[in-house]
């Protein structure tokens, strides 16, 4: 009967590891299949803490399996030590493989905290473009300051560029994330990726989401022309529109935005309602 319980246990383990290779291998899982340097160090960082962590947590569960079946009640077998309270062997373990693994997670989170810091500047000879980014009831606006464009729900981006995202909220708090890119965006491969609300924000969260399109420079440079030509404007009085209670958007593109528009949206929540109302109007 113990080889019999030992077996399906061995292979219960197994079919479950499989499942989930052949599951993340046939499946876009996000942070499990990188396009960027940065996102790669993310999930590297992912799998290794997991693989650490998982030295304490699967001898717990064998462990628990194997003695709720070898001190059941009905196995009169089983050896009765009521005075037994003390191992010097037992304490020695779980309490130092466990000392190690936190110190071995503490390092790599402290190294880690530091170079993957979205705030940290990425070293290039490319100049960075900067593109502000604006959570909506429930949709997402993306403003160009550079280029004078704003898009809804759809961001693109050239392609071994650093990004730098300038992120705010015209609604309850949101989690900008687009998991294959990571926090921080430099040598992405090219192709579009999914992007996402990563915290729940009403009744329209499920559908808060938007593409971002990695892309050559000339295509890039193209997009901005296309762009450029769409008979709609980011005025005050659109925005304000824009800002309203919608579901399920549609990309849209904006020829051109009003000026200061992102730094007013920040404003409206930083000086009484009356001024800001002045200010927008300007």
């Amino acid at each position: 009967m113990k080889k019999i319980m030992r077996v399906i246990l061995v292979v219960a383990v197994v079919g479950v590891v499989f499942l989930m290779l052949s599951y993340t291998s046939s499946h876009n899982m996000g942070v499990f299949n990188p396009k960027g340097t940065i996102a790669h160090a993310e999930m590297n960082l992912i799998v290794t803490t997991t693989l650490l962590m998982l030295i304490v947590v699967i001898p717990v569960f064998v462990m628990l399996a194997i003695f709720s079946w070898r001190y059941r009640a009905g196995n009169t077998k089983a050896k009765y030590s009521p005075d037994w309270h003390k191992s010097i062997a037992l304490e020695v373990i779980w309490w130092i493989i466990p000392i190690i693994i936190i110190a071995i997670i503490a390092r790599m989170t402290w190294i880690s905290s530091h170079d993957l810091d979205p705030y940290k500047p990425i070293a290039s000879s490319v100049v960075p473009i900067t593109i502000e980014v604006v959570a909506l009831e429930w949709k997402w606006l993306f403003i160009y300051p550079d280029q004078n464009i704003a898009t809804l729900n759809f961001v693109q981006l050239p392609i071994d560029t650093p990004i730098n995202f300038r992120i705010t909220g015209d609604a309850p708090m949101n989690s900008f994330w687009i998991p294959q890119l990571a926090g921080q965006i430099y040598a992405m491969e090219k192709g579009d990726y999914a992007g996402v609300s990563a915290n729940y924000s009403g009744f329209g969260f499920s559908g808060m989401k938007f593409t971002a399109r990695a892309s050559s420079q000339d295509e890039f440079e193209q997009w901005v022309r296309t762009v450029r030509m769409s008979p709609s404007t980011l005025s005050i009085d659109e925005y304000t529109k824009l800002a309203e209670k919608s579901r399920n958007n549609d990309v849209s593109y904006y020829s051109s935005v009003h000026k200061g528009l992102y730094d007013k949206i920040i404003m409206k929540f930083m000086v009484p309602a009356n001024v800001i109302m002045t200010k927008m109007n300007m």
